[in-house]
């Protein structure tokens, strides 16, 4: 943890000394102290800090909800709202920067006590830990998607409703249709060969479904002779999860 920096954004300094001290005790470091969301989002970029604990009220013009959004979207970095208001409408306002987590505090600004070994720490340790995985998930993403951007079979992948989330070149040329245009509409929309139904309910096949010489009649109403299959891609529960269309054309 010595390599790991976390930015204090907390306009109460008793308090922000106090967790600056429980997160060195532990082998964190904190390389700033800062009170307003101005100054949270200049050092977030200058520190370059792993993680931020920012209080939601601050002094100044600009709140701990706006400081936030603000560093997720520009730096990424993940946020632990620190707050004594627990009123639905700041929770909802504080949920749309998708935080890493929230420790209530006490009237008067002071968080609950023993705080260094329970709720702090773990919030830490559960959002870094969550950070490094979702990294390395976006990355194999890019890897993957780069990956079938480049094969010569036309690939569409779709969400657990159907909707087309994905296609490759290949997948834009045969059927007609642009990626742009196809995201969000239901793939029997985009990809329709004649003849062929494909699975739902309890129709769902274990293993891929394959359809050979069907026709498929593209967006320009031209019509292709296409080979592939259908794979439905399915969760820990055995809960469909997405397909993914692989297809070629064939000489008829």
């Amino acid at each position: 943890m010595a390599n790991i920096n976390i930015l204090i954004v907390e306009d109460e300094r008793i308090t922000a000394e106090d967790m600056k001290k429980a997160l060195i005790s532990v082998g964190f470091n904190v390389p700033a102290i800062v009170s307003s969301g101005e100054e949270a989002i200049k050092a977030s970029e200058e520190l370059k800090v792993d993680l931020v604990l920012m209080d939601i009220k601050l002094e100044g013009e600009m709140d701990g909800i706006q400081a936030a959004e603000k560093i997720r979207s520009k730096l990424g970095i993940p946020i632990i709202y620190l707050t004594a208001y627990s009123d639905e409408k700041t929770v909802q306002r504080a949920k749309i920067t998708e935080p890493s987590g929230f420790i209530l505090k006490q009237p008067y600004g002071f968080l609950r006590k023993p705080f260094e070994e329970s709720e702090l720490n773990t919030a830490i340790e559960i959002t870094l830990y969550r950070d490094r995985l979702e990294k390395r998930l976006r990355k194999h993403d890019k890897w993957l998607g780069a990956m079938l951007r480049s094969i010569s079979d036309g690939v569409i992948a779709t969400d657990p409703q159907g909707q087309v989330r994905f296609m490759n070149s290949m997948a834009e040329e045969l059927t007609g249709w642009l990626e742009e245009d196809a995201l969000g509409h239901d793939v029997r929309d985009v990809f329709k060969p004649m003849d062929y139904k494909f699975p739902q309910g309890e129709n769902i096949p274990m293993t891929e479904s394959r359809f050979k010489k069907a026709i498929l009649p593209t967006k320009d109403g031209s019509k292709l002779t296409v080979d592939g299959s259908v794979t439905f891609i399915k969760d820990f529960e055995d809960n469909v999860d997405g397909l993914v269309v692989i297809f070629r054309a064939i000489d008829s």
